[in-house]
């Protein structure tokens, strides 16, 4: 199907970030396991509520356009889970803070796609004056920056990459 308009690349962009979303889930969590400094574990298991609510937002938005949220399949996040899982789960540490710093950026990479999707989403929203739309997905828009800025300060103020070098 050829797409021709916004509202259809934006329900196009909503299924994406949706699967973003779904792939995004489980790794997230295993990562928080995995974690060794306790900070970042429970900012990750954060992180994961917070995906599965956007989620349901995403869910419930789709609904409304009667788009069905699993039409899509984001190859983009398939390609950052792969990464995570082999750079920061696979991977051998001898180090457990040396891990927690490939942790943060494995996540934060995944984090920075689902930025431009909701940011991206904000945009059409807006452009096609769906004001109920853009309140949702610019709440979670910037849960996810709070969330990327959460993971900076670990690794920064919070002493995991000190910790690893």
């Amino acid at each position: 199907m050829a797409i021709n308009s916004l509202k259809e690349i934006y329900h196009d962009q909503l299924q994406d970030i949706y699967s973003a979303c779904k792939q995004s889930l489980d790794v997230t969590a295993e990562l928080g396991r995995a974690a060794a400094d306790k900070e970042l574990s429970e900012a990750l298991i954060a992180g994961s509520k917070g995906i599965s609510e956007g989620m349901d937002a995403l869910k419930s938005i789709c609904a409304e356009h009667d788009i069905d949220p699993d039409g899509e399949h984001c190859k983009g996040m398939e390609g950052l889970v792969n990464e995570a899982r082999a750079h920061a789960l696979e991977e051998d540490f001898g180090d457990d803070d040396a891990r927690d710093a490939m942790i943060i950026t494995q996540y934060q990479r995944m984090v920075h796609y689902a930025l431009a999707g909701y940011g991206c989403l904000v945009a059409f929203a807006n452009r096609l004056e769906k004001d109920g739309d853009a309140a949702v997905l610019q709440r979670h828009l910037d849960e996810t920056y709070d969330g990327d800025r959460r993971m900076t300060e670990i690794a920064t103020k919070g002493g995991v990459n000190k910790a690893a070098a």
